[in-house]
């Protein structure tokens, strides 16, 4: 059994910045990738940033420019460097990682921008 604990989420002002971090544990995996989902309400989950464990990398279009995707595969953790936030990044920020067999979630983390 695979757990993701995600922390860094909060409150902050448009313009501002803030860090996700998402560690994963349990029983023995190989990761292909971890990266970060969001969901606003009423609205579908959507990707935001991944990294593959070769190190390419996937954005949204929305945050390219402004958000950075990072990883460290040796402690099994990925970061997310948000920048210039705005309003409409108000979302549940959902760590994700994927095996060549399984994919995982974690609980989530309310990021609230505020204008």
């Amino acid at each position: 059994q695979v757990q993701l604990v995600e922390s860094g989420g909060g409150l902050v002002q448009a313009g501002g910045s803030l860090r996700l971090s998402c560690a994963a544990s349990g029983s023995s995996f190989n990761i292909r990738a971890m990266g970060w989902y969001r969901q606003a309400p009423g609205k579908q989950r959507d990707l935001v940033a991944v990294v593959a464990t070769g190190g390419s990398t996937n954005y949204k279009d929305a945050v390219k420019g402004r958000f950075t995707v990072s990883s460290d595969f040796a402690k099994n953790t990925v970061y997310l460097q948000m920048n210039s936030l705005k309003p409409e990044d108000t979302a549940v920020y959902y760590c994700h990682l994927r095996t060549y067999l399984n994919t995982y979630w974690g609980q989530g983390t309310q990021v609230t921008v505020s204008s």
